[in-house]
């Protein structure tokens, strides 16, 4: 940020000296003042010339008369300014005067057009360029480690490294660097939500614990921040709290421009949480939408699409006779971003294992939140002891990277127990 505006300076400092040091200076020296004293000292010699003649008998008095009228006439046509000068004085005022203007205008029109806080630490995309690649080569965060190590105060890198650090899966190393950020700039809504999301990705996909209370710390902060509230609602349904996660999502809709992509997957949040806490309220234990998940085979068939996800998930072997062959088994792709809901699921058992899926629109649970609408998602696999998708403590989980629709042989292994 300091270099930002250390450049920037040097820019209007550098404009300043083109524009007002010539004013200063004034205008160069014209040459009519020479001319008009050469053509003078000419006409002195013409008329001693014709003195000379007079007094020889050369010229008669009436020509000298004449030849000395219209010499007398041609200086003083000489000596009147063809133009009038723009005097010394008000070249150096106009100087002072843009001198002053320049610079204020200058900061005031990138105040009024620019974005001040572009390079802030306290901006969550500071140092983002639009494509959010450059620095993610290996060379480039490399660079940004070298930064913070040696200056771990380095607001501005502390930010880039994180969303680095996001972008190529560390979770991890990601939520070390939102940690410091949150002592340097801990009164900042977005670096504790921020921080939540690493955290939670960090420690197995899940916002309980740590990312929950995040969470709750970015919305003290500012109880209107759109990124916290989304995860706010994710955390309380994943805690099954639909009333709280009903709230937080209703708030964030209000902030969404409709018909969006954001706006559709929280309003589908919404339905289902909505479908959730009534039928609890009812009596009922088993969500009704997830009763009706059958195994693929009984799926209705579709036309393969460019979205649909193969892979295989298998079974660590440290779980391995922890859960009965009859337990439950689900397979779900889920958007990377936003609400929990399965944009595509089939149930199978335990025994299944390690087992071999396919996963596309078919498979939706509801028109608007399938594959082929999101850019990225994650595959889950679970063992549910409860037959219900909605993890509940003694699951078993297993997350695989973040992959496109689409995407064929994704590996990844059931490998840790929810608490």
């Amino acid at each position: 940020m300091i270099l930002f505006w250390f450049l920037s300076a040097a820019l209007v400092a550098l404009a300043i000296v083109f524009i007002v040091y010539p004013l200063w200076r004034g205008a160069p020296k014209s040459n009519a003042v020479a001319r008009h004293a050469a053509n003078l000292e000419i006409l002195r010699d013409q008329i001693s010339e014709m003195d000379a003649d007079l007094k020889n008998g050369l010229l008669t008095p009436e020509l000298y008369e004449q030849g000395k009228r219209e010499l007398e006439t041609r200086v003083l046509e000489e000596v009147v300014p063809e133009t009038a000068p723009v005097t010394a004085g008000s070249n150096k005022t106009l100087a002072i005067v843009l001198a002053v203007l320049l610079p204020i205008f200058s900061v005031g029109t990138y105040f009024l057009v620019g974005e001040p806080n572009a390079m802030s630490p306290a901006n969550p995309h500071a140092g983002m360029n639009s494509m959010g690649g450059a620095m993610l080569t290996d060379n480039g965060i490399s660079g940004l480690e070298k930064r913070v190590e040696a200056n771990d105060q380095d607001g501005e890198a502390l930010v880039m490294l994180a969303r680095s650090y996001m972008e190529v899966d560390r979770f991890a190393d990601a939520s070390k660097m939102y940690e410091k950020l949150t002592k340097l700039v801990g009164d900042e809504a977005w670096v504790w939500a921020d921080y939540a999301d690493a955290k939670a990705m960090a420690i197995g996909q899940t916002l309980r614990g740590k990312p929950t209370e995040y969470i709750n710390k970015a919305l003290q902060l500012d109880p209107n921040h759109m990124k916290a509230l989304a995860l706010a609602g994710s955390a309380a349904m994943e805690r099954g709290d639909f009333a709280v996660a009903i709230k937080h999502w209703e708030k964030l809709l209000k902030q969404l421009p409709p018909g969006g992509e954001d706006s559709m997957a929280i309003q589908a949040g919404l339905n289902e949480a909505r479908q959730l806490l009534s039928h609890m309220k009812s009596g009922g234990k088993t969500p009704p939408m997830l009763e009706q998940i059958a195994p693929p085979e009984q799926m209705a068939s579709a036309a393969p699409g460019k979205e649909r996800i193969t892979g295989r998930v298998t079974l660590d072997p440290k779980l391995k006779g922890k859960y009965s062959p009859d337990d439950t088994l689900f397979v779900l792709a889920r958007a990377a971003q936003g609400p929990k809901m399965p944009l595509a699921i089939v149930r199978m058992q335990v025994s299944d294992l390690p087992l071999d899926f396919e996963l596309d629109d078919s498979m939706a649970m509801a028109p608007q939140m399938k594959l082929s609408n999101f850019d990225e998602v994650v595959v889950v696999g679970r063992i549910s002891k409860s037959g219900t998708a909605m993890p509940q403590a003694g699951d078993a989980e297993g997350f695989s990277i973040t992959v496109k629709p689409g995407t064929k042989n994704v590996k990844f292994k059931i490998d840790h127990i929810v608490e």
